[in-house]
């Protein structure tokens, strides 16, 4: 341990620091990581008369700055005192007048947390890695640890990790011929502008040979520079991993996470590559990224995705990939929903049923819409509504949900392909499953166990129990979690009943209204107001329901991070599918059904009759709803809280620390901050869950409920055009560089966006045949038309009622119509009052129930063996890659061969010689034999020595 801040030479420290601020103070050794901690210096009372301590004095010097730059030798650290930290103030040399104090409770926790960061340091110089440390020499404020990986630690834990690395054979990759090469090479000078300006393979006809990385065989590896053989974002992996299985004895400390967790220390990260902006010409990937990719600037040109994964790693690699594929695909099918769209516009003029309900001349004179104080009406009232169902209810949605169908599975088995084919250039074929370190909570909850069946087993038992939790430790997380989500789905329920009560009540309100305007206007009033109050319902909820989703996740105490991000996912996205769905879920299916009939209505309150669809069926307001939730949820939450929140809680952290840095400014320090400086305050990278999880609900809007919405793939199109730029900018300017993960999918996303593709099938064909007039009017053409047209469809569906039979009190009060009525119509498939069966359901009904499920069989059988066939028409694995990973495992075996083979030439000639010098003299012979006996007890050495002449030969 080397002591730099030595009296003399602790001022302008900081500025003999890197300029980049990415390497130690001695410009050579890279910064793989930093460790952020605040510290408050114990406060101590002195005799009078004496001076108080300078900041340059006492404490501050004797502060852990480098180890490790020589490597011949380092001086052990003084033994951890296991006290609370009472002796601590009597070591204090060269501070007259120091009297030493009882510590508050709150300088005895500081002092704990001191004792464990120097313990834990400690056990990383152990480890192999060094350290550079700021002087602590304020009374409080943030201190950063920063380590660097030496060579010797990197290729142990590549070895350990099974980190593939690049060899030095390549191999030629097999072109596409024919026409499909044709094609890709049109395609490529077609998007050749669309492309992003960033460093390429020079040779993309070749590809370098990887293998997972041993130093037995470190000849076979192309080592031009040992520091920049493993790039920034693998060293940065490496030293996560010493880190997170680092332990300390204080508290029973089990790695960084568990540290991070007590507070011992603020954050841990790695740094970005410098600045993404800014005066100097010094290009870094950062800024490459920045200018290329997470601009809005650039919006047209494709992803980055190969530098993306370099800076990043796999696992968000895969994100933006699975996010550009999918942005891709919503192209055609955005294109097919304009289609469908302009359909419906230009045939409205066409549209017979349209033209009957806005023929004043018809006079169908309806039933009031609620009781004494609303008056019988005319049916060509509601004209508007009835046109523009049909912009959205025509016999082209039907092919368009059969089309979406067949889009979702395309989209699957394409990124399949996609997610195989990156796999592959990737080297992530054959990678095998990480041991994963326990979390801090299971460890902790696993200590407690330990501690409380101490005092009740023998010694003998604890050495045989397995430690782990078992279900019943787990039980009452287990319950709650039942329990819990359960509250939360009929909280969801209850919302949507609020909203429909609010419509009933507002709806017979404004009814009373002696202003005409207001009285025509009721539905359309009722309907906007209420969508909007639902929105805002539905992202509050939203917010809570993520909260909850995490709280429940974490007194579940899963063991490692994969499993608790698994639970979590699927219990946030259980509880958001319901928030979100739950008022489409009823008016798709539930509103207007069971509203009865005149003479017999349901109330839901005693007085207010269940609120029923419009004369142009519920598909008009379903479109309504569908929209404003999508549109609402994209704008506001997706967007505005993406951009804002982060900046807000950037702008908090900066003032936080600022208030610090004023209360005692450090002369010492140097004005500009450095790269872990800007880091630190940064956004900390949560994880992907939020990112991945409003991409799938949004999937679920443009599938799920395609067939009453054609325009949403437009609108989800045009929201993730915006979606890649900003998540793009959040990475690379707003967040902490994540840590490095490797992935080879995306998980438990691809079976959630599976499961919402089969569900969207069955939706779409209850859609199409309960909620739209598509079943009616074709059993209307084909079985009750006198000739095979749509005339006389809106009064075959009217149903008559004898005004006479109303309830008493329920009469319409002060009539303004202008003829007398005697009979009202309602739409339903009722026996007329001259019937014997009078206000029956009728024929036609169970008919036209019989043909919507019919339909629901036909349409969902139909699609599901579609999507099947073109499941099996496409190869999960492209026939290329499959070929590519063959040929790949041959070239390995044949370059191994040859690296032996050559080898075992070089041995046999150090054998040969050695033969020759045996015949020059016993002196000789016997120097020979040693140092070839030598060679064979050490084999390590011997290749390593083998491996650099092997090289020059």
């Amino acid at each position: 341990i080397i002591d730099n801040y030595v009296e003399g030479t602790l001022e302008g420290a900081r500025d003999k620091a890197s300029p980049s601020g990415l390497r130690f103070r001695d410009s050579k050794r890279k910064v793989d990581y930093v460790l952020a901690y605040h510290y408050r210096r114990r406060l101590a009372r002195h005799e009078p008369g004496t001076a108080s301590p300078g900041p340059g004095r006492g404490s501050a010097s004797p502060s852990l700055v480098l180890n490790g730059d020589t490597g011949k030798g380092r001086a052990q650290p003084q033994p951890q005192q296991q006290d609370n930290g009472q002796s601590a103030l009597r070591e204090w040399p060269g501070l007259p007048g120091l009297e030493a104090m009882e510590l508050s409770p709150l300088d005895a926790l500081e002092e704990e947390r001191r004792l464990q960061r120097e313990e834990f340091e400690h056990n990383l110089l152990e480890a192999g890695l060094e350290i550079e440390k700021d002087p602590e020499n304020k009374s409080q404020g943030l201190s950063f640890v920063r380590i660097h990986a030496p060579w010797q630690v990197l290729s142990r834990e590549a070895e350990l990790l099974k980190i593939k690395m690049p060899t030095k054979k390549m191999y030629e990759i097999t072109e596409e011929k024919g026409i499909l090469k044709t094609l890709n090479e049109i395609w490529c000078k077609l998007t050749e502008p669309l492309q992003p300006q960033v460093p390429q393979q020079e040779n993309t006809k070749m590809k370098t040979l990887s293998y997972p990385f041993s130093r037995e065989k470190i000849y076979l590896y192309n080592i031009k520079d040992k520091d920049t053989f493993f790039d920034n974002a693998t060293r940065s992996r490496i030293v996560r991993e010493i880190l997170k299985r680092t332990s300390t004895k204080t508290r029973n400390s089990m790695g960084i996470s568990t540290l991070i967790a007590n507070n011992v220390y603020d954050a841990a990260y790695p740094l970005h590559d410098g600045e993404y902006e800014g005066q100097n010409d010094d290009m870094n990937e950062r800024k490459l990224l920045y200018q290329e990719w997470a601009r809005y600037g650039v919006f047209y040109k494709f992803q980055p995705i190969d530098l993306i994964r370099k800076y990043f790693g796999e696992k968000i690699g895969l994100y933006f990939a699975w996010l550009g594929l999918y942005t891709e695909f919503l192209i055609p099918s955005s294109v097919v929903g304009i289609i469908v769209f302009l359909y419906g516009c230009i045939t409205i003029e066409s549209d017979i049923p349209s033209k009957e309900m806005c023929d004043q001349h018809n006079a169908f004179t309806m039933c009031p819409l609620c009781d004494k104080f609303c008056d019988y009406w005319n049916l060509s009232s509601a004209c508007t509504t009835a046109r523009a169902s049909h912009l959205f209810d025509n016999p082209a949605t039907v092919f368009f949900s059969i089309f979406m169908a067949l889009w979702a599975t395309m989209f699957l088995e394409q990124w399949k392909r996609l997610q195989m084919r990156l796999s592959y250039f990737w080297d992530l074929t054959g990678l095998e499953e990480e041991e994963e370190h326990p979390r801090p909570e299971y460890e902790n909850k696993l200590l407690q166990k330990k501690l409380k069946n101490k005092n009740i087993t023998t010694e003998n038992s604890n050495e045989n129990e397995k430690e782990k939790l078992t279900w019943s430790d787990r039980m009452p997380g287990y319950a709650a979690n039942f329990g819990l989500i359960l509250f939360m789905i009929m909280l969801t329920f209850s919302a949507v009943f609020g909203v429909i009560v609010y419509r009933i009540t507002t709806a017979a309100a404004l009814s009373f209204s002696s202003n005409e305007a207001t009285r025509s206007n009721v539905r359309v009033t009722v309907t906007a107001t209420a969508v909007i109050i639902n929105l805002v319902v539905v992202l509050i909820l939203d917010e809570i329901y993520g909260a909850v989703a995490k709280w429940l996740t974490e007194i579940e105490i899963p063991k490692t991070e994969k499993t608790f991000e698994e639970r979590l996912i699927l219990k946030a996205f259980l509880l958001k599918f319901v928030n979100s769905y739950a008022s489409i879920f009823y008016v798709a299916f539930f509103k207007g059904r069971f509203v009865g009939r005149p003479g017999r209505y349901v109330y839901v309150f005693e007085g207010y009759r269940m609120e029923e669809c419009a004369p142009g069926g519920c598909l008009m307001e379903l479109c309504i709803q569908l929209s404003i939730i999508m549109l609402g949820k994209q704008l506001i939450q997706n967007n505005l809280f993406e951009i804002g929140i982060p900046k807000l809680k950037k702008l908090l952290r900066k003032l936080k620390d600022e208030r610090t840095v004023l209360k005692e400014m450090d002369t010492n320090q140097s004005k500009d901050p450095q790269q872990w400086d800007l880091d630190y305050i940064l956004e900390p990278f949560t994880g992907l869950t939020p990112e991945y999880m409003e991409m799938i609900i949004q999937f679920g809007f443009v599938t799920l409920f395609v067939a009453s919405f054609p325009l949403a793939p437009v609108f989800a199109l045009l929201n993730n055009i915006i979606e890649v730029r900003l998540d793009a900018k959040k990475f690379v300017t707003e967040l902490r560089r994540p840590d490095t993960v490797r992935e080879k999918d995306i998980g438990i996303w691809y079976n959630i966006l599976s499961v919402i593709g089969k569900l969207s099938v069955i939706i779409n064909a209850f859609v199409i045949a309960v909620t739209s007039d598509f079943i009616p009017r074709l059993m209307y053409q084909y079985a009750y038309s006198q000739n095979g047209t749509m005339h006389g469809f809106i009064n075959h569906t009217l149903s008559y009622f004898n005004v006479s039979q109303l309830k008493a009190g329920t009469q319409p009060e002060n009539s303004l119509f202008a003829q007398e009525v005697s009979f009202c119509r309602f739409k339903d498939y009722r026996e007329p009052p001259w019937s014997p069966h009078q206000y029956e359901f009728s024929k036609q009904y169970w008919a036209v129930l019989s043909a919507r499920l019919a339909f629901v069989i036909l349409f969902q059988n139909l699609v599901m063996f579609l999507s099947v066939l073109v499941d099996w028409m496409i190869p999960d694995i492209p026939k290329d890659i499959s070929e590519q990973i063959r040929k790949e495992k041959t070239v390995l075996v044949d370059f191994f061969l040859k690296e032996e083979h050559e080898k075992l030439k070089l041995i046999e000639s150090f054998i040969a010689r050695d033969k020759q010098k045996r015949r020059s003299g016993a002196k000789s012979k016997r120097t020979r034999a040693a140092s070839f006996s030598q060679c064979q007890r050490s084999p390590k050495g011997s290749f390593t020595s083998f491996s650099s002449q092997h090289t020059m030969v």
